[in-house]
């Protein structure tokens, strides 16, 4: 069993950055695809970035894309959202997900999931 948890959410400015972190747990997370998802207020959840299970494959959503860097650390357990020129649209909760396979961009394939982390862009 894989459990996540992400940190790191606040309050920006816009054109500033942030940088989301998400901790996993389980000895399996290593073969694992992981993915960033965000959640606006009234709005359905949507895809943001994936990444493969070794990291050599990325893949982002056309509104953060060149905005937006994903990273991962299997030794640590680690994946993170590097996240530059924020825009008042990239107000969301932000989850972190794994899935059980090496590579997948699609949500309904992600089986584990973080609780959330809120990111504000205001001035």
């Amino acid at each position: 069993q894989v459990q996540m948890v992400e940190s790191g959410g606040g309050t920006v400015q816009p054109g500033g950055s942030l940088t989301l972190s998400c901790a996993a747990s389980g000895h399996t997370f290593s073969s694992y695809a992981t993915g960033w998802f965000r959640q606006a207020p009234g709005k359905e959840r949507e895809f943001v970035g994936a990444m493969n299970w070794n990291g050599g494959d990325t893949w982002y959503a056309d509104s953060v894309k060149g905005r937006f860097t994903m990273s991962r650390d299997n030794y640590k357990k680690m994946i993170y959202l590097q996240m530059n020129s924020l825009k008042p649209e990239d107000t969301a909760v932000y989850h972190c997900a794994a899935a059980a396979r090496l590579s997948t961009i699609l949500e309904h394939e992600y089986d584990h999931w973080g609780q959330g982390t809120q990111v504000t862009v205001s001035s």
